[in-house]
């Protein structure tokens, strides 16, 4: 069963949800997708993990990279989940583009090329917003392209990485 919470953030209010294994959804309120995996038998409860995923937001906000992981609980396709799982190792205020993540996959699958577009629809189905860093991706000319929760909250993202409040 999956408990719920909530967040403010300094980006506007935050739903938390989480299960047995790990965390399964980390939503700004009205960003597309907004809870769309969440069962329906949820219940609001302050877990162990929800307050320490409060605790990791706390820290991340404040501008300092958490120095803790997070349990997460990836539910989505197996390109999906690769395609995260790449997204989790961009380093804290660095970016990179959807065709470098279609070069890795490429690569770790022994094939000659992979779609940037099917990056960008991984990235777009990420339910795990800021822990695993979605707005890290960037356009092929350094452009910043969509997110979820908006564009204004993207570049919010990258600047608080960077020191910039």
């Amino acid at each position: 069963m999956q408990t719920i919470s909530h967040y403010q953030s300094p980006l506007g209010k935050m739903l938390l949800s989480a299960d047995d294994i790990g965390l399964t959804g980390l939503w700004f309120e009205n960003q597309k997708n907004y809870a769309k995996s969440l069962d329906k038998g949820h219940q609001e409860k302050e877990t162990s993990l929800i307050k320490q995923v409060k605790t990791w937001l706390d820290v991340y906000f404040s501008g300092v990279k958490p120095n803790f992981k997070i349990l997460l609980h990836c539910i989505g396709t197996e390109f999906q989940k690769e395609v995260w799982e790449i997204l989790c190792k961009i380093p804290y205020g660095e970016t990179i583009t959807y065709g470098e993540i279609a070069k890795q996959l490429a690569t770790k699958r022994g094939l000659a090329r992979m779609s940037a577009q099917a990056v960008g629809g991984a990235v777009g189905h990420n339910k795990i917003a800021i822990i695993i860093p979605c707005h890290r991706v960037i356009g092929a000319k350094g452009n910043l392209t969509g997110y979820a929760a908006g564009i204004d909250k993207k570049i919010k993202l990258l600047n608080l990485e960077k020191g910039e409040k």
